[in-house]
């Protein structure tokens, strides 16, 4: 029971630590394929079906070989799904297109409350004053560090609610799938990854078009323009599967938490490799960010160990009265044994 416990412990780090490393990864990647001083490739939501094109590639081929089982969901549930995460992606990118990066920012850490709230409506779900107090001094310390000029508009207000709403229940509905068909997050990520992918890429340059006003036909593919490409490609793939295994292994909203913390380390490392400014202000926010985390993750440790401990002490009474009941079964049926067998031998 123990080695299962430490393995499981050994597997939850892996999934988060993958998770963190492939995604400041590909923020990295895409930063100097993306910026202006790099290779200028403006094409996000295109590129964002590039990822996904990779990562069913692996998929396929992952089934073809029997490293992973496919099992069947209904094509409408995957297709619903594949909607609904498409119009986080370009909700994003015309949130960031028409708000400022500080409404941006806010609209982001607005998530974790949605996100409960809506768990809160589908599945009933509650959560302890701990892991809520955990929750508001992340959002806190991360609104400090990241949020700066706040601008918005009617249209900008709008994507930013739409992209709210549709990140939030894609999230959701990654655990829900996992849990409803019994299917392991890679499985479920190699069905939706090819619909998002053809979607994404017949209509990501309109949406990249409208967005920067450039055509991707038009674009001059260098040789470093490719390498990063293909890097980005590849990082997604590590990204994209510990994201579902992050959240199938724990919940939606502690997968928000973890996205705040990758927040905080691509602001550190671009202060390290590229000479970002990062201010009193930055560096207060992390801490209270950091110190944020540290108490979620001790809340919802806390949590755990409570309910562990209320299921063993209800499973002990039950199993106290089933006992007293058996035995009482046992003797009353034992009197009516002893009966029968009196009457049989009176009639003998």
């Amino acid at each position: 029971m123990e080695a299962e416990r430490k393995s499981s412990a050994v597997s939850d780090v892996g999934a988060w630590a993958m998770n963190v490393v492939s995604s400041v990864g590909i923020i990295m990647a895409n930063k100097q394929l993306m910026s202006s001083a790099g290779y200028g490739f403006t094409f996000a939501t295109t590129l964002t079906g590039f990822h996904f094109a990779v990562t069913a590639i692996v998929g396929m081929i992952s089934n073809a070989t029997g490293l992973s089982a496919s099992k069947h969901v209904p094509f409408w549930e995957l297709l619903l799904f594949s909607v609904i995460a498409n119009l986080s992606i370009a909700g994003m990118n015309f949130s960031l297109m028409l708000n400022s990066v500080g409404f941006y920012q806010i609209s982001k850490l607005s998530m974790i409350p949605v996100v409960c709230v809506m768990e809160w409506i589908l599945h009933s779900k509650k959560y302890s004053n701990e892991v809520k107090m955990a929750v508001v001094v992340v959002v806190i310390g991360v609104g400090v560090c990241t949020v700066t000029d706040v601008k918005v508009n009617a249209k900008g207000f709008i994507c930013a609610c739409v992209a709210i709403f549709s990140t939030s229940l894609q999230q959701i509905l990654i655990g829900s799938l996992q849990k409803k068909y019994n299917i392991g997050s890679f499985e479920l990520l190699s069905k939706t990854a090819p619909i998002q992918a053809c979607s994404l890429i017949v209509l990501g340059p309109i949406v990249d078009y409208c967005l920067s006003g450039k055509l991707i036909v038009a674009y001059n593919f260098t040789g470093g323009a490719i390498f990063f490409i293909v890097l980005s490609c590849s990082l997604a793939v590590f990204c994209n599967v510990s994201q579902y295994l992050c959240i199938g292994r724990f919940s939606a909203v502690s997968f928000q938490v973890l996205g705040h913390m990758k927040t905080v380390c691509v602001l550190t490392i671009g202060w390290f490799l590229f000479d970002s400014e990062l201010t009193l202000k930055n560096i207060s926010g992390m801490i209270v960010a950091i110190v944020g985390m540290v108490i979620y993750s001790w809340a919802v440790e806390a949590e755990k160990q409570a309910q562990s401990k209320m299921i063993p002490h209800s499973k002990n009474s039950l199993t106290e009265e089933e006992i007293r009941l058996l035995k009482d079964g046992v003797e009353i049926g034992g009197s009516i044994v002893k009966d029968d067998m009196k009457m049989v031998e009176s009639k003998v």
